[in-house]
C-alpha cells in the first residue's frame, strides 16, 4: 500500500510546491489583477466623460471613433429603422432611388393640376388680394366677446358671452398670401350599401364600383351602433370608402365635372348652403350618375341591374373657410347655386 500510494504522495507536494512558486505575493497581489483587466479590455471600448460642456460632441466622437460599424448590412439597402440623428449610418433622402421611400415619378402632372398651378393659383390670389402699404402693419383684432358689466361677484372671473343675437363668431385666419394658397388636399368617396343587411351582393357591387372608378383599393365599414327602424345591426359591413390623393384624385375630380356631372339631366349643382364652415365641401351622385362614369358605362353589363350604388364624394381643401372653398371648387368647374352662406 505504500509503494502504490508514493507516486500519487509526490505528484501532490510537486503540484503545491509550483502553485506556491508561481502564486504573487500579496503586494503585487491587486497590481497584477487590474493589469490583467485592462489587458482584456479595448482601448477604445470607453471614452471619458468631457470635463466642458462646450467640448460635448457625440457627432464628432462618433466620426473620430477608429472603429466603425460594419458597413455590409447597409450597402444595398438603406436601414429599415431611422435610429437617431447620431447613429453611423443615415437612411438615404426620399428622392434617392435607394431610400425605401422612393417613389418614381410623376412623370406627367394630370391636366387640372396643371391648370391649378398656371390658371387657378394666380387668379384666386388677385382676387383674395389685401393691399397693405409699405411699413404699415394690419391693425389688431377688435374684442369680440362681450365683458359681463354689473356689480355682482358672480361676474368675476366668468367667461365672456357671445355676441348679441344669432351671430356666430367665424374662426380668424391668416389672409392669403402666396404661400398659403388653398388648394385640394384629397377626395374621400363614400357609398352606403344598406341593402347589404340581407345581401352581401350590394357591398361587392359598391366595392367594385368604387374601385374601378377611383383607382384606389376600398375600405369597408362596420355598422357602430344597432338601429331596429333600418334593419341594422352592429357588427355588420354596410359601407365603403376610398381616399384619393395625388394623380388619382385630379383625374377623379376631372371625370367628375367634365364628363360625368354635365350628362346627369336637371343638376342644379352645389348648394350654396355646402360646407362645414372649415374648408370642406360635400356633395352627393346619385346612382344614374354614378353610371355615367366611363369605367361603369363600358362594363355596364358586368355589374348586376340595379345593385349600382349611389356615392358621397367629400372635397378636403386648405381653405378656412365655406367662402374659400366655394372659389376653389368654382374655379375648378363646380357651379353654386341657391344663397351662399359664409
Amino acid at each position: 500500500m505504500a509503494l502504490r500510494e508514493a507516486p500519487t504522495a509526490l505528484r501532490r507536494l510537486a503540484r503545491s510546491t509550483c502553485t506556491s512558486c508561481l502564486r504573487p505575493s500579496p503586494s503585487n497581489r491587486t497590481y497584477s489583477s487590474a493589469a490583467a483587466d485592462d489587458a482584456d479590455l479595448e482601448p477604445t471600448s470607453f471614452t471619458p466623460p468631457p470635463r466642458d460642456a462646450s467640448e460635448f460632441n457625440p457627432v464628432g466622437q462618433s466620426r473620430a471613433r477608429p472603429k466603425q460599424l460594419p458597413a455590409s448590412r447597409y450597402r444595398f439597402r438603406s436601414p429599415k429603422f431611422y435610429r437617431g440623428p447620431l447613429h453611423p449610418h443615415q437612411p438615404p433622402p426620399p428622392s434617392d432611388p435607394s431610400s425605401r421611400l422612393f417613389v418614381p415619378g410623376p412623370f406627367s402632372l394630370p391636366r387640372l393640376a396643371q391648370t391649378y398651378t398656371s390658371t387657378i393659383a394666380p387668379d384666386m390670389l388677385a382676387q383674395t388680394y389685401t393691399h397693405v402699404p409699405l411699413g404699415q402693419q394690419r391693425g389688431p383684432v377688435g374684442q369680440r366677446l362681450r365683458s359681463w358689466e354689473g356689480e355682482s361677484p358672480y361676474f368675476a372671473g366668468r367667461p365672456l358671452r357671445a355676441p348679441k343675437g344669432n351671430a356666430v363668431l367665424l374662426p380668424l385666419h391668416a389672409p392669403i398670401t402666396f404661400r398659403n394658397v388653398p388648394k385640394i388636399e384629397r377626395v374621400t368617396v363614400h357609398t352606403m350599401a344598406s341593402e347589404a343587411i340581407k345581401d352581401s351582393a350590394y357591398l361587392h357591387v359598391a366595392g367594385m364600383v368604387v374601385q374601378a372608378v377611383t383607382n384606389v383599393r376600398a375600405e369597408t365599414h362596420r355598422a357602430r351602433n344597432s338601429i331596429l327602424q333600418w334593419g341594422l345591426k352592429a357588427g355588420r359591413y354596410v359601407s365603403v370608402t376610398a381616399d384619393l390623393r395625388g394623380e388619382d384624385m385630379h383625374n377623379f375630380l376631372a371625370k367628375v365635372v367634365e364628363i360625368v356631372l354635365p350628362r346627369i339631366k336637371e343638376w342644379r349643382g352645389l348648394k350654396g348652403s355646402s360646407g362645414d364652415s372649415t374648408g370642406n365641401i360635400s356633395f352627393g351622385i346619385g346612382a344614374e350618375g354614378v353610371a355615367l362614369f366611363p369605367e361603369v358605362e363600358v362594363n355596364y353589363d358586368m355589374y348586376p341591374p340595379k345593385m349600382i350604388p349611389g356615392m358621397h364624394i367629400t372635397v378636403h381643401t386648405t381653405a378656412k373657410n365655406d367662402k374659400e372653398a366655394r372659389l376653389l371648387l368654382s374655379s375648378i368647374g363646380l357651379p353654386f347655386y341657391g344663397k351662399l352662406v359664409n
